[in-house]
């Protein structure tokens, strides 16, 4: 029988991250940094308290290598989830248009009494999603190959 090849039979192996306090967070949000995502890859489970979202996700953990290579860089499909979701909100976002594209800046925490806080995700152009979570419990994970970013380039941003 003939298996087809899995990711993990590559050299590198995809990322799968998790984080429970706010210095875990700043590596999923450096990591996450000018990932794209759709409107419509984005969930909100308020039975399973889990938010939800399928990023193509620049692999800044590759830039240098794709230098030293001369190869373009790449990007991967990943998920990021945040469970212990209480509510989910967001400003500058127009929920009505499933194909508008978002693109992360950053994520962070913003803590509050015994735990519990809001996850702030930062997105280009003024828009913001805030999750009031219980606990922060984030998970960032790789579930494609990386594949050669459209753009060819490294994502810039003016100060």
């Amino acid at each position: 029988m003939v298996e087809d090849a899995k990711f993990e039979d590559g050299g590198e192996r995809p990322l799968f991250l998790k984080a429970l306090d706010a210095d875990d967070l700043t590596v999923i949000s450096a990591l996450a940094q000018d990932a794209v995502v759709p409107m419509g890859e984005i969930s909100y489970d308020a039975s399973r308290r889990r938010f939800a979202l399928l990023v193509n996700r620049f692999r800044w953990e590759d830039v240098e290598a794709a230098e030293k290579r001369g190869r373009p860089v790449e990007r991967v499909q990943a998920v990021l989830v945040f469970e212990d979701v209480m509510a989910a909100r967001s400003s500058g976002v127009p929920a009505d248009d499933k194909e508008m594209i978002l693109s992360i800046l950053a994520v962070a925490f913003i803590p509050a009494e015994d735990g519990m806080g809001t996850v702030e995700i930062t997105l280009a152009g003024d828009g913001e999603i805030a999750l009031d979570v219980e606990a922060l419990d984030v998970t960032l994970k790789d579930v494609t190959r990386p594949y050669v970013a459209p753009s060819k380039h490294i994502p810039t941003h003016d100060d």
